[in-house]
């Protein structure tokens, strides 16, 4: 498989992508609102990558977090709450906000399964810093470490319940950035010291099946390249000091922070240590750059995907969408 996970440029797969994608044979597949008119439409699309695919365990991924960051919205779907809804129930009863964030990933899990989709980027675990930019901002699960990794550890829980993987992002840390990385390449100049409860989530969190990068640069890492694109952030912080071994994908490519061509961005990212790059945009240019550049998944990368999509199982019984939506919503009630 190629080391590489594409959106597409609409509702419908064209013939050109259909081709495109059968002989790049990429890892998976990432979803957003272009791609997601109704509920029928989408699972015609999800079953079409499947079948382009010719197995159920290709990665469909989404970024499905609730609040301002939602790919599938209502009237078709749900609206679902953001990170700062347990964020401010548990300030008042932690383990009423975990059980919250828990059910209410399951329920997320359960629409999603529904769907096709598989895997869910989701949770955030950056922690939320004063004075930062709003693109993390609500999104986020709260400004304690602990208290993120809890609350974090609880939406994984509940979406694997449901059939779906979660994805831990953004790592090492996106609380600290003064500028949107959807721009412009922020520049973190925290110390090693502050850094510490950046990581603390994340390393709590290490044994999850995914997990994605920051286009960040943090100085005291590294001065000079992104940690996306760092071989020393990829290899010395995320795989040795925080012990993350599972999959790991770049944060998408086509983001302002990153410089260069597309191929560039993908050769820098996969040369760095990243397993695969996310180009989400839908751009054939794009698309066609990125395969020049990425090559095959390595063995190690293969080895932990399939690791990964082995974590997942049928949705089990516990509690179906509509349980799990009202008990999340009484807990919440609480604040």
């Amino acid at each position: 498989m190629q080391a590489a996970i594409y959106g597409m440029a609409g509702t419908e797969l064209t013939p050109e992508e259909r081709d495109f994608f059968r002989d790049a044979r990429p890892a998976g597949y990432i979803l957003f609102r272009r791609n997601i008119e109704s509920r029928q439409q989408l699972r015609a699309l999800t079953d079409r990558l499947r079948e382009l695919e010719g197995h159920d365990e290709v990665p469909i991924l989404i970024d499905q977090e609730g609040g301002r960051v939602a790919r599938m919205r209502p009237p078709e779907w749900p609206a679902f709450p953001s990170g700062e809804a347990f964020d401010q129930l548990y300030q008042l009863a932690p383990s009423s906000a975990i059980e919250a964030a828990r059910v209410n990933a399951r329920a997320l899990g359960l629409m999603l399964h529904e769907a096709g989709v598989n895997v869910d980027c989701l949770p955030m675990l950056d922690v939320r810093q004063p004075g930062a930019t709003d693109i993390v901002g609500d999104r986020a699960l709260g400004s304690e470490p602990m208290q993120v990794a809890a609350l974090g550890k609880a939406i994984l829980d509940g979406l694997r319940s449901a059939g779906t993987l979660g994805v831990i992002k953004h790592i090492p840390g996106h609380g600290r950035a003064l500028v949107d990385s959807h721009h412009e390449l922020p520049v973190v100049d925290a110390s090693e010291e502050e850094l510490v409860s950046d990581l603390e989530p994340f390393e709590r969190l290490r044994d999850a099946p995914m997990g994605m990068t920051s286009h960040l640069l943090y100085t005291a890492w590294d001065s000079e390249r992104p940690a996306s694109q760092s071989p020393i952030v990829i290899h010395d912080i995320i795989r040795q000091r925080i012990g993350f071994d599972g999959f790991l994908m770049s944060d998408d490519i086509d983001m302002g922070a990153l410089a260069g061509d597309h191929g560039e961005r993908a050769r820098a990212c996969i040369s760095a240590g990243c397993d695969i790059v996310l180009q989400c945009d839908g751009k054939m240019e794009h698309m066609l750059a990125t395969a020049e550049t990425v090559g095959e998944m390595n063995p190690e990368a293969s080895a932990r995907l399939a690791r990964a999509m082995a974590m997942r199982f049928t949705p089990d019984d516990e509690m179906d969408f509509a349980e799990a939506v009202a008990k999340r919503d009484a807990l919440l009630a609480l604040v």
